[in-house]
């Protein structure tokens, strides 16, 4: 398949001309970062040479929607779908040994582990407090059920063998505090360098006790192969490039941060968990990836499992919901367009309230009717432009849990406004009828010379 891992993956952007690989010496402070941002939605961006390491790095391995449709061997019509049904029905993964796991072939240990030098961690932005691991996906286990929670979080390299990380209040967290509570640290593993598949499973929103590795085999089709980490009881893709071993430890917080975010904004400095790698496997001439924050991976990467479960839940109230698209514009994370095939009036407000129900990153819905393109912006403003009027089709909901990274609330304190862009169903039909030109479809510009 071409995306049973990241090697694979970077073979099928080269052979569709997709990956470009830059052999010049960059620095992993900024410049390595700048190039692949002007890569950024066109070509994954390999650096053969990174300063002062001997370990290549990639960005942008699924920078359109498109490239994630094709790792799932999907349409971008069908993604959404496709994703959906893995959510629903994970399946299980297959455990392999260490002479299977390509992870495996070479492990460090103990005092040897030194992150800055065995990795070429990148710097990103000017105000950030140092180098990041951005791509890191994060695994614990729940000791009562022996499931696995796999989640991105921001990583920053503290000291050799320590990383600040940005726990959000969610599974792994709560997993922490559990094991805070008890007074033991909490194993961990961070796998770098999976397929797209493997990343976008670990998105999505489950209840408690979902094994996003299981939604990976499902996404596969096939098994997610796995092997047991050398130090701690986690277990990891065996085809990985780089796992770090570790532990987060209680009662201890230290200065992160600030450090540049997915809304375009530095999340602020503050005290927060520590985690202490003990190990570090990986294959032979790893590959280490970064995520540019804010760039449109990371934003895709976050925008479509919020889609399929946007999908999920309007879907309850409003059944004729057509599609949902987080936006760009929106960060992927705080503008929602929905589109409807509206049957009675009022539907469309429902779906702005089970839009803002799903998420509390979701700041602003627009819903149009179904003939209007949600992934066309031009499209989407038209029908604000003239099917809108804020007398009668504005919903504002003030005083509402938010983003703590939207610099515009109080602290994540804030309003939501949602916009019915629906056709009345008891208007003149010609009222609305949209302009089209006969044949228009039909023209090939060659036939003309052009």
């Amino acid at each position: 398949m071409r995306a049973d891992s990241l090697r694979t993956w970077l073979q099928f952007l080269q052979d569709t001309n997709r990956l470009a690989r830059i052999d010049k010496s960059v620095s992993p402070k900024f410049e390595l970062v700048a190039v692949a941002k002007h890569l950024d939605g066109k070509k994954a961006a390999l650096f053969t040479n990174v300063a002062g390491h001997q370990v290549s790095v990639v960005s942008g391995i699924a920078s359109t929607r498109t490239m994630f449709a094709e790792a799932c061997e999907t349409t971008d019509q069908e993604l959404i779908e496709r994703f959906t049904r893995a959510v629903a029905h994970p399946e299980p993964c297959t455990l392999v040994s260490n002479d299977n796991a390509p992870v495996k072939e070479n492990i460090i240990e103990q005092d040897d582990v030194d992150l800055t030098t065995i990795l070429p961690i990148p710097t990103h932005h000017a105000e950030d407090s140092g180098p990041y691991i951005t791509a890191g996906m994060f695994i614990v286990r729940d000791p009562q059920t022996r499931k696995q929670n796999v989640s991105i979080h921001r990583l920053q390299v503290s000291g050799k063998n320590k990383l600040g990380v940005l726990l959000l209040p969610r599974h792994t967290y709560h997993l922490f505090k559990q094991a805070e509570a008890r007074q033991e640290p909490l194993e961990c593993a961070i796998v770098i360098g999976t397929d797209p598949l493997t990343l976008l499973a670990s998105q999505a929103s489950t209840p408690f006790g979902v094994d996003e590795l299981e939604i990976a085999s499902a996404l596969r089709g096939s098994p997610l192969p796995l092997v047991r980490c050398e130090t701690v009881d986690i277990d990891i893709p065996a085809n990985a490039e780089i796992v770090l071993e570790g532990r987060i430890l209680p009662d201890v917080r230290e200065p992160e941060g600030p450090f540049g975010e997915f809304p375009k904004y530095y999340g602020p400095k503050s005290d927060k968990e520590v985690v202490v790698i003990q190990a570090v496997t990986h294959r032979d001439n790893p590959i280490f990836h970064t995520i540019i924050p804010a760039g449109c991976e990371h934003q895709l990467l976050g925008g479509i499992p919020r889609e399929a479960s946007l999908y999920q839940t309007i879907r309850q109230t409003v059944p004729t919901v057509r599609g949902v698209h987080m936006t760009p514009g929106g960060t992927c994370r705080y503008h929602a367009v929905i589109s409807i095939r509206k049957q009675q009036e009022g539907q469309a407000k429902n779906a702005i309230l089970a839009a803002f129900a799903n998420s509390f990153d979701i700041k602003h819905v627009v819903v149009v009717d179904e003939e209007v393109n949600i992934f066309d912006a031009e499209e989407v403003e038209w029908a604000i432009a003239t099917r809108f009027q804020a007398d009668r089709d504005l919903v504002v909901i003030h005083g509402a849990q938010g983003s703590k990274l939207d610099p515009s609330t109080a602290d994540g304190f804030g309003s939501k406004m949602g916009l019915d862009c629906t056709v009345p169903l008891n208007s003149d039909p010609f009222r609305y009828l949209r302009i089209q030109i006969p044949g228009y479809q039909d023209v090939n510009l060659s036939d003309y010379g052009l």
